[in-house]
């Protein structure tokens, strides 16, 4: 199986998301986009992908989102995706593509959905402990 996680090192919530795809056995094509940067055509298509807006992708914490006026009513796509373009730290992360779908896994348990093979018990590096019965689903980013 082919993925791909859009991934940011200096989050808790990516280096995770990464370390439960590593532990279902595969190893993912990493997108470090902070280096990479983003181009319109991918962020339209991820967005597309998920099946939610473009300002569902933005973050605002750690990010100048806010100063730049992106979390306010009537911003155009052309202005959200000039803004990610530009500062690639204000699209929200981790998303991860398979072929299964496509997700911004935040929390970083939405992976398991989107895997063949999922870790039955993952310690995350906060030492959270995620434990995941035979058969249970994710729906909607969390456990049932």
């Amino acid at each position: 199986m082919t993925i791909t996680i859009y991934h940011n090192p200096n989050c808790g919530t990516s280096r995770n998301t990464l370390a439960m795809i590593r532990a279902s056995g595969e190893e993912p094509v990493v997108v470090e986009y902070l280096e990479a940067g983003w181009s319109p055509d991918l962020l339209r298509a991820l967005a597309d992908q998920i099946g939610k807006p473009l300002k569902a992708l933005i973050r605002d914490k750690g990010t100048p989102a806010a100063d730049i006026g992106l979390l306010g009513e009537g911003v155009s796509d052309d202005d959200i995706i000039a803004a990610m373009v530009e500062h690639p730290i204000i699209v929200n992360r981790p998303i991860v593509v398979t072929p299964k779908g496509t997700a911004l896994c935040r929390p970083s348990e939405a992976v398991f959905a989107l895997l063949d093979h999922r870790p039955v018990r993952f310690v995350k590096e906060d030492g959270e402990v995620v434990e995941i019965a035979e058969g249970e689903v994710m729906t909607e980013g969390r456990l049932p």
